[in-house]
Order: structure tokens, then C-alpha cells, then sequence
């Protein structure tokens, strides 16, 4: 891997801006009905009216901010929890975390809450705490032996995803049919949710204060890449940093399925492309992650409307498509890389 220059890094900055810009234009361009790319200038130029306007700027902007927020915290949470695990094929979604939200989330609709956090603005909250006892849980039996075993994690991450699913289907029971449409549709991972500005700032103020926690423990896990050991001698605090970055990630990942439901593997996928774009150092694999899974994000929902319109696909099935197949390659790559 060739030596991240200043020149490269601004090159790979430049690019996740530039494709995030893409992204977010095709987005406001596309769906049921298409809107001309000079109607969303004009919209953003202060100069939009009639149909177009409000389409723009009532539907899909809130939708494309709802998408960059998600994809962004689900990015930074891939990044964090590869670097804890010192393995690439972590993610939210594949360790469980996302199911122990995605479990929260419900149980606070099921006690009388709602899905969206346009009406309920204590669901991260709940969904917070899920992810958190999920990865408390999927730590506890990788290090059963006294050191944690990647491969017992990530087998421990499927089986938490289980019994998560389980007992979702079972709360799902006790729900009216309406709520019960709706979660159903949510655990697809969806973004469909019509969001005020206010409710997104709730959500927003969750994932900053993690994003703050990550950003601030991104040098420590670049010497914790050398192994705990080698880390405590340079001067890092292991377990303090341990901690922060576990609960930092676990916050944006339940703000995020609070928001979105469960949309897998984006924080399997962008990780692994920015890291070879950029190289390993979390104090710019970090922030560039978070920019390039908001885009991906915005352009796969932007794909989800408009694949099938005007009926609307669940976002998650659409990073699922994408996600599994990269998953079983990364496996693959992974498995010669150790041969």
C-alpha cells in the first residue's frame, strides 16, 4: 500500500466530497416523478416554484439529510469496531449490534412509543441501550476464555442477531396491524420516515456526540493496531479507549436503526473501499468513511425509489444485494490472504 501523501489525501478527500455532492443531486433528481437538474438548482438558488419546489425541497431534501446521517454513522461504526476486532469483516449489522437496536427500538414502540423519531425522541435512546447490551453480550462470550477470540465474535455476532430477530417477531405480536406494517417494513431498513428538521437535529445531536467520542480515540486505536500490549507501553490507556469507542459506535449505530431500521452492511463495505483508498490511519479512514457511506447511502435509497417506481423498495434490500456477495468476497480474499 502506497504511503498516504498530503496530495493523496487531498485527491481522496476531494473524491468523497465530490461523490457525496453527486450523490445528493441524483438523489433530488430521481424517483416516481423526475425532476430536471436545472429545477434543483433553481430550487437551492432561491429561484424554485410550482411542483418541482415543493418535491425538493419538502420530500427529498429531508430524505437525502435522513440518508447522509445514517450512512455516515453506520460507516463510522464499521470503522470502529474492525479496528477493535482487528478484523474487516465486523460491522454493526453482522455482529449483532444492529439487531440489539433494532430489539430496543421495537420494545419502545411496544410500550407504547413510535418507529419514527419525528414523534418519539427517546427511540435512539432505547435503541441505544439494545445495541449496547448486544455488543456487551457478543463481547462477554468471545473473551469467555479470557482473550477475545475474533472468530467466537463474530459467531457470537450471528447468533445475538438471532435471538434479536426472534424476539422482535414476537413483540411484533403485540402490536396493532398498523404498527405492525410499519415495523415490518422498518426492519427492512427503510428511510421513508418524514422527519422534521427539529427531530433530525434530536437525531443529529446523537451521532455528534459519538462521532466527537471516535474522533477523539482515533490515534489510540492506531497504536492499538499493534496489539493492546504494544499500545499500554506507548502510552495508551487500552481499556478507557476500549470503552469509548464500544459506546460511541454503539450510540450512532442505535440513532441510526432508530431512525432507519436495520440497513445492513454499509459498515462492512465502506470501511474496506476507503481503507484501500486512504490506507489504515483512523484520524482519516474515519472521516472520510463517514463522508463516502453517506453518499453510498443516499445513492442506494435514491436507487430504491426509483428501481421499481412508484413503488418503493426498502433501502436494506438494496444494501443487501450489494452487501452480501462483497461479504462473501472480502471472506474469500481473506481466507487466501491466510493461506
Amino acid at each position: 500500500m502506497a504511503h498516504l501523501t498530503s496530495s493523496r489525501l487531498m485527491l481522496a478527500s476531494l473524491i468523497a466530497l465530490g461523490a457525496l455532492v453527486l450523490a445528493s443531486i441524483v438523489a433530488l433528481a430521481v424517483g416516481s416523478t423526475s425532476v430536471p437538474l436545472s429545477d434543483v438548482v433553481d430550487t437551492f438558488m432561491g429561484d424554485g416554484r410550482g411542483v418541482s419546489d415543493i418535491i425538493v425541497r419538502q420530500i427529498r431534501l429531508p430524505r437525502v439529510a435522513l440518508a447522509a446521517l445514517v450512512g455516515g454513522s453506520l460507516a463510522a461504526a464499521g470503522v470502529i469496531f474492525q479496528a477493535l476486532l482487528r478484523n474487516p469483516l465486523a460491522d454493526p449489522y453482522v455482529l449483532g449490534i444492529s439487531g440489539g437496536g433494532g430489539l430496543g427500538a421495537v420494545l419502545a414502540v411496544s410500550v407504547g412509543g413510535s418507529i419514527s423519531v419525528g414523534t418519539e425522541v427517546l427511540v435512539p435512546i432505547w435503541a441505544f441501550v439494545g445495541s449496547l447490551g448486544a455488543i456487551a453480550l457478543v463481547y462477554t462470550i468471545a473473551r469467555s476464555s479470557g482473550s477475545v477470540n475474533m472468530h467466537t465474535m463474530l459467531l457470537a455476532g450471528v447468533v445475538t442477531n438471532a435471538i434479536c430477530s426472534a424476539l422482535i417477531m414476537g413483540l411484533t405480536l403485540t402490536l396493532s396491524f398498523e404498527k405492525f406494517q410499519t415495523v415490518l417494513f422498518w426492519l427492512m431498513g427503510h428511510l421513508s420516515s418524514r422527519l422534521s428538521w427539529g427531530s433530525f437535529l434530536h437525531l443529529g445531536a446523537y451521532v455528534g456526540v459519538g462521532l466527537v467520542m471516535l474522533g477523539a480515540v482515533a490515534r489510540d486505536l492506531n497504536l492499538m493496531s499493534l496489539g493492546d500490549r504494544q499500545a499500554a507501553h506507548l502510552g495508551t490507556n487500552v481499556e478507557r479507549t476500549k470503552a469509548i469507542a464500544f459506546i460511541g459506535a454503539s450510540l450512532i449505530t442505535g440513532a441510526a436503526v432508530s431512525a432507519a431500521g436495520l440497513v445492513g452492511f454499509v459498515g462492512l463495505m465502506v470501511p474496506h473501499g476507503v481503507r484501500l483508498l486512504v490506507g489504515p490511519d483512523h484520524r482519516i479512514l474515519l472521516p472520510i468513511s463517514v463522508v463516502v457511506g453517506a453518499a453510498f447511502l443516499i445513492l442506494t435509497d435514491a436507487t430504491a425509489r426509483w428501481v421499481i417506481a412508484p413503488t418503493e423498495l426498502p433501502v436494506g434490500v438494496i444494501t443487501a444485494l450489494i452487501g452480501g456477495p462483497s461479504f462473501i468476497w472480502m471472506l474469500r480474499q481473506r481466507d487466501r490472504g491466510g493461506a
